[in-house]
């Protein structure tokens, strides 16, 4: 119960930023550019399709717009990561510089129960975001050109789990380090986990096992940018599948299942950590 009402708390507290008023207002202007951009693109390809292949016409028009549903998640794939360390990365590490952190501890409730309150907090948070923005390119696609990929759910769900990963992550960062120094780490992280996937899909397309073999490292060190390519995996085309490399956004190298049990794992196995560092640490 106490973790339910650290929850409360965090999500009240979180929506009082200014910085969660403009990540929504800036995700509304977004999804306003993506749709008008999207309608134009189609319907030119629609006027210069008119005259010619018209029995391939419905094949391409769904090619492109599969294309622009991954652009589009892609980007909110993006956002909502810049969106979990930044409105994560001081909720312990700040509280522990200013003392403020001293109100809830010197109740009767437990650390473990502030910790995982603070996760259930910025996780609702998150989800809502993410719902509202990949939600909201789902259905600009669906009321455009009628396109909706088959595997959008799983698609869906790899995605919260990478946002779920780097909070777990960025609230173990928060026990142990500043806050600077916490932002440091998890977007230093994250970025040798993008760098990384994007090496093992150029090496998998040149068919060169040293630079796939940097991609899997990096995706041990950190598995978001796997769990990303597992989800544009299932939301691609079948002609993608077919044939990967058509698009920057069709998956070359597909993480297996165990990547996906792995990420799994890695983000448990960090919010226990962050537990017990937190429930150890002298405040």
């Amino acid at each position: 119960m106490s973790a339910w009402t650290i929850a409360r708390l965090t999500f009240r507290e979180a929506s009082r930023r200014k910085i969660l008023y403009a990540a929504f207002l800036l995700g509304i202007a977004f999804l306003a550019i993506y749709g008008v951009g999207f309608f134009l693109i189609r319907q030119e390809m629609v006027r210069e399709m008119a005259n010619s292949m018209e029995e391939r016409a419905p094949f391409f028009l769904n090619q492109m717009s599969n294309f622009m549903l991954l652009a589009g998640l892609y980007a909110v794939n993006f956002l909502t990561v810049m969106m979990t360390v930044l409105t994560s990365v001081d909720t312990v590490a700040g509280e522990i510089s200013s003392g403020t952190i001293h109100t809830l501890v010197s109740k009767p409730i437990r650390r473990w129960e502030v910790l995982l309150g603070k996760w259930l907090g910025y996780s609702g948070l998150l989800t809502a975001y993410l719902v509202l923005m990949a939600g909201g390119v789902l259905l600009l696609v669906r009321s455009i050109a009628g396109y909706t990929p088959s595997g959008w759910p799983s698609g869906l769900a790899w995605m919260w789990l990478n946002a779920m990963l780097l909070l777990c992550l960025s609230l173990l960062g928060g026990t142990i380090f500043s806050t600077l120094a916490n932002g440091v780490m998890v977007f230093g992280l994250f970025g040798i986990a993008f760098v990384g996937g994007w090496v093992e899909q150029i090496g998998s397309f040149l068919e060169n096992q040293t630079a796939v073999n940097v991609g899997i490292i990096s995706s041990l060190i950190l598995p978001s940018e796997a769990l990303w390519k597992r989800a544009a995996y299932e939301m691609q085309s079948a002609i993608s599948g077919l044939a990967p490399g058509m698009t920057p956004f069709s998956s070359v190298s597909v993480p297996s299942p165990a990547m996906i049990v792995y990420a799994v794992i890695y983000a448990l196995v960090i919010l226990i950590l962050a537990v017990r560092k937190f429930q150890r640490r002298d405040l």
